[in-house]
């Protein structure tokens, strides 16, 4: 365990994260115990258990494990055979997860998740709504973006979660783009010592959800293709332990290959640099983070300036891992499809409110003498805090914008040159939400435009206004005039009439007959551009 904390946030970042690893010496004594029943646990019941020493040397972090880190592994190798453990009788709760199997009641766990119940005919207004939207998404994103952010931040109705995801993240794009390449990932055999990892880590997340439930079920299956396919399509930065609880969420609610472009959208323009091998971005945002806390909260930096706690200690596994493995399930949820669309700044906020709320006042940090009982009220914190309602509230009223993050950004890495000199892995700008993502990519997007009933001929131009087009109208009206004035004495013609009309028109001047022709096209067209507006409200693409 010493080795992969030496490549993870312990072993980056100098002297600073030298003295942050020497205040989780007892978080670290925890870990190695739990590491050891662990394995035993594996050896006793899985046929694929590696040796404890090495479960995670071939990782590139490792994350600062909670207090109920041991017992979190060994319920996890208890859910990698449900089979003989009788979890397969058990009832399913809506997001998945076998009912009864979290810790106690209003414990903070992620596995913790009390919904705020929606009335059913508002949670069906919501999903006519997302449905609106979604199919008609650039419409809305261009003129409308502010009502998006509203409603996720109201919350995604379940049922749309996936798609609205998709689409908020640019996945969905992406995939439109790279036709086949998932499969061709899929398909290619992979790097040995990066799939070796990726095996070992399977059986970790979200043990007691049925997808994951059981070993080599379909979501561990998943779960492997999405990660492997990631150190191909980066092979430069490999597999990062963070990823898969990442992966794992979204493939809670999309297919694998929908899955991984959610995922590189999330390592490529949500969280660029995260999963590096220096971890210098998340280094970065955690003297962010302690930077904009100074503003938010004055007595909880002041508190953990005095004791000299890193931010690696305690926003590292946060950010990295999104909240997925922090907050009861529900607010995960929430945390995320506001995160989607408004990007990182969620993330920062959602910690700040945290920070604030566990160390905020001088009552609560009289009880959190030293480093151990800070850390320790940072890892449990209240389930008031936590709770769904409470903290999104907290999140949208929090004061902190992309323009703040970016400056402080500025201010960060101009220090870091300083004091280290240059980044060793400079990473891409990041983009801050769904619209900055759309601008910046807006690339050919067929699925996401709706299909006309009535299609033009490629070579036909449209009319060029409506102008153009009420004066074609009018073109047109007028020769008819006489024919129904005429058609008033004797309508409809005989026979021997219209023989004789067509007989006329062929001897009439070839010059008046132009200047027909291009009244009944125009007003053709201008009919077709109407069906075309309004069809669009009624064309769906799933």
């Amino acid at each position: 365990m010493g080795a992969a904390r030496g490549r993870g946030v312990g072993g980056v970042g100098g002297g600073r994260a030298a003295e942050a690893a020497e205040a989780a010496e007892v978080a670290a004594e925890a870990e190695a115990a739990g590491a050891a029943r662990m394995a035993k646990s594996l050896e006793e019941n899985g046929p694929r258990a590696p040796a404890a020493e090495g479960s995670l040397s071939g990782t590139r972090e490792s994350l600062a494990p909670g207090p109920d880190a041991a017992a979190a592994d060994e319920l996890s190798s208890l859910g990698s055979d449900s089979e003989t453990n009788g979890f397969a009788e058990r009832r399913i709760d809506k997001f998945g997860f076998i009912v009864g199997s979290q810790g106690a009641e209003g414990a903070p766990c992620p596995l913790l998740h009390r919904l705020e119940e929606v009335p059913l005919e508002v949670l069906r207004q919501r999903e006519s709504k997302w449905l609106d939207m979604l199919n008609n998404w650039d419409k809305w994103m261009a003129k409308k973006h502010k009502k998006i952010r509203l409603r996720c931040q109201k919350g995604i109705p379940p049922s749309l979660r996936g798609r609205a995801w998709q689409y908020l993240s640019g996945g969905k794009v992406k995939l439109q783009q790279n036709p086949g390449k998932f499969d061709e990932l899929d398909m290619s055999p992979g790097d040995p010592k990066w799939l070796d990892v990726i095996e070992r880590d399977l059986h970790r997340q979200f043990p007691f959800h049925e997808m994951f439930v059981s070993r080599g079920g379909h979501g561990q299956q998943d779960l492997f293709r999405v990660l492997k396919a990631y150190t191909l399509y980066r092979p430069e930065e490999g597999y990062c332990q963070a990823q898969a609880p990442i992966a794992a969420v979204l493939l809670m609610h999309m297919p694998a290959e929908q899955a991984f472009w959610c995922l590189v959208q999330i390592c490529e323009k949500y969280l660029p640099g995260y999963y590096s091998e220096k971890l210098e971005a998340i280094q970065l945002d955690g003297e962010i983070l302690f930077s904009l806390l100074q503003k938010v909260s004055p007595v909880a930096h002041k508190h953990l300036s005095q004791q000299k706690i890193d931010p690696l200690l305690y926003m590292t596994e946060w950010f990295m891992c999104a909240f997925s493995r922090t907050l009861p399930w529900s607010s995960v949820l929430r945390v995320w499809d506001m995160f989607f669309c408004e990007g990182v700044k969620i993330i920062f906020r959602v910690g700040l409110v945290l920070l604030k709320q566990a160390l905020g006042s001088p009552e609560k940090v009289r009880g959190c003498q030293g480093q151990y009982e800070t850390m320790e009220r940072l890892r449990s914190l209240s389930p008031k805090v936590m709770q769904e309602a409470f903290l999104v509230q907290e999140v949208v009223e929090l004061p902190v914008t992309e323009r703040q993050i970016e400056r402080e950004h500025l201010i960060q890495l101009r220090r870091w040159q300083e004091t280290r000199g240059e980044l060793q892995c400079p990473s891409p700008p990041r983009l801050h939400g769904a619209k900055a993502i759309l601008e910046a990519e807006p690339g050919p997007r067929p699925s996401l435009q709706p299909s006309p009933s009535i299609r033009l001929p490629l070579d036909a131009p449209l009319s060029g206004s409506k102008g153009k087009s009420k004066a074609s109208k009018q073109v047109q009206k007028e020769p008819r005039e006489p024919a129904r004035e005429s058609g008033q004495q004797g309508w409809p013609p005989t026979r021997s009439q219209a023989k004789a009309e067509a007989a006329a028109g062929d001897a009439s001047p070839p010059q008046d007959a132009p200047a027909q022709d291009p009244a009944p096209q125009d007003s053709a067209h201008h009919r077709s551009r109407e069906s075309l507006t309004s069809q669009e409200s009624e064309d769906t693409y799933l």
